[in-house]
């Protein structure tokens, strides 16, 4: 099998049953990869060719038996799977977050029909839209090609998902979703050519990880009671401020409850580490800091009581398949629509709401969140109900299950 890469270097893992490669972005070394508009450009004008040359070296020199015959790209890389049709071979869309939103974004005619959203995909005005009577709401100003930046940002990414669309429309043959059915039954009706095969988790420590692992977190957890402890994670590109994170210490030394948290080293650029270190020491016999975890483990633990969350789609799945209550504190794109998934629709979580002069989430609604979601029984009842449904799924027979088999007999045929 197969698996081409975006990085400049050739690695082999587990053996030869994956190769990683290299595919050139076209950019110099010093271009700014940060330019959106320049790495799209990138994207349009370089890489297309240089997978096409890539595909075709690697089945020259293969055996029929090992040749590519299959392409599944992330959907946002529309140009890949319009490489995989001229090549002749099949083309897959893997869709990572939640179906809602790629149900959104092809109906982004409809909104510019309805004038919902100007031409530049800016919203009109702020309101809530339903793509159909059954979906969930959806927030104009939350549009995921809106969270990226300025309105320059806004006007690139949004055409960039114009064109794209159209490609994953002409040249994918499928599109598979890590999600369930049962997390999104209304949207999955409504758009039935998006195939649910989730949840897609970890089963091996073979998962790469954006950090090293701290593991000595799981022998403290084993240290504490049953359903007491709140983690709290923000995934791996929130950022907060000196103030925002001092309030969150605060936080959760008032609420008087064990507490796991996950604070990357730049989640602040590393500044006032110094406060940090002072936190940790003195909250050590309450809590426990560490710089990354084991999240899967962390969750599937018995002392966990609640998951203080940015509503990222991997740690939303991963928190309802093991059945935890949430707390979300969403920071961009998709974690806005998740947070309405979690709170409003199967209601499992609570919003932590930022005081509208400043955006700050205080010391006391991160108490009072914690102390409500915690006395209330019904959030952890419905959080258990939805794990159960959600790992049916995924058992033989289930619907991910036979989404699954149907996929790989596909390839296979």
């Amino acid at each position: 099998m197969e698996s081409l890469v975006g990085e400049n270097k050739s690695a082999h893992v587990g053996g030869n049953e994956i190769k990683l490669v290299s595919i050139p972005d076209g950019l110099e070394d010093g271009d700014n990869r940060n330019d959106l508009a320049k790495l799209t450009l990138s994207m349009i004008e370089v890489m297309p060719k240089k997978l096409e040359m890539l595909i075709q070296d690697i089945n020259n020199k293969s055996a029929e038996s090992n040749s590519i015959t299959c392409l599944v790209a992330d959907e946002n890389l529309g140009w890949a799977l319009e490489v995989a049709k001229k090549m002749g071979i099949k083309a897959v869309a893997f869709w990572p977050a939640a179906a809602s939103m790629l149900a959104l974004i092809f109906n982004i005619q409809k909104l510019l029909d309805d004038g919902i959203i100007d031409s530049d995909g800016s919203p009109m005005k702020d309101e809530t839209i339903q793509l159909s009577p059954k979906m969930p709401l959806m927030r104009t100003k939350d549009f995921l090609w809106t969270q990226f930046g300025d309105k320059t940002t806004t006007k690139i990414c949004f055409h960039y998902r114009q064109g794209n669309t159209k490609s994953v429309e002409v040249a994918a043959d499928k599109i598979i979703c890590n999600t369930t059915y049962d997390h999104e039954p209304e949207t999955l009706d409504f758009v039935p050519q998006i195939i649910p095969i989730g949840p897609l988790l970890a089963t091996t420590s073979i998962a790469g990880n954006f950090w090293p692992e701290d593991s000595t977190c799981l022998n403290w957890l084993d240290l504490q009671e049953t359903n007491s402890v709140i983690y709290v994670a923000f995934g791996s590109f929130t950022v907060f401020d000196h103030t925002q994170l001092q309030e969150l210490a605060l936080g959760l030394e008032l609420s008087n409850r064990p507490f796991l948290l996950v604070i990357r080293p730049d989640i602040n650029h590393g500044e006032n580490q110094s406060f940090l270190k002072e936190f940790e020491e003195r909250s050590k016999n309450l809590g426990k800091v560490v710089q990354w975890a084991p999240q899967q483990k962390v969750l599937s633990h018995p002392s966990i009581a609640c998951f203080i969350s940015h509503c990222g789609w991997n740690s939303t799945m991963e928190g309802t398949t093991k059945g935890v209550p949430f707390l979300c504190w969403p920071y961009f794109a998709d974690q806005l629509f998740n947070q309405t998934l979690i709170c409003d629709v199967w209601k499992v979580g609570l919003r932590l709401d930022p005081i509208p002069a400043g955006g700050i989430v205080t010391r006391e609604e991160i108490m009072s969140k914690i102390k409500t979601v915690l006395q209330d029984e019904g959030f952890k009842a419905r959080a258990m109900e939805l794990k159960n449904l959600v790992i049916n799924n995924i058992k033989e027979g289930g619907r991910s299950s036979i989404n699954l088999n149907n996929f790989v007999d596909w390839i296979k045929a």
